[in-house]
């Protein structure tokens, strides 16, 4: 499975901005999506995550309240709404795919595929 991120960009604080995760083939219809994320000099970090195979989403606390993530099965795509951007949320944005563990969605260990990120970068 191969994954495309896109969507970021240069945004200004308290903007809005729509990222998407589409995938090369049919995802497993109970896997998990996730976003990660990089900002530099740090370590990649869980963002928010949905399951395909049913309604459950799960978001870091950095994001929860602010963002939205959402899935179009039909076009094998996981879409990530951050609002009220802020200069902590500049970093490279990763999505990934592996199966439902049913234990944790938070660890890059959980996923298997991963695409090849996209710059969002928030100036205040």
């Amino acid at each position: 499975v191969q994954l495309q991120a896109s969507g970021g960009g240069l945004v200004q604080a308290g903007d809005s901005l729509t990222l998407a995760c589409e995938a090369s083939t049919r995802v497993d219809s109970d896997a998990v999506m996730g976003w990660f994320r990089q900002a530099p000099g740090k370590e990649r970090e869980f963002v928010a995550a949905i399951r395909l195979g049913g309604t459950n989403k799960f978001y870091s606390d950095s994001v929860k309240g602010r963002s939205t993530t959402s899935r179009d099965n039909t076009k094998n795509a996981m879409y990530l709404q951050l609002n009220s951007l802020q200069s902590e949320d500049t970093a490279v944005y990763y999505c990934a795919t592996g199966q439902w563990n049913r234990r944790s969605v938070t660890f890059e260990t959980d996923y298997e595929y991963w695409g090849q990120g996209t710059q969002v970068t928030v100036s205040s």
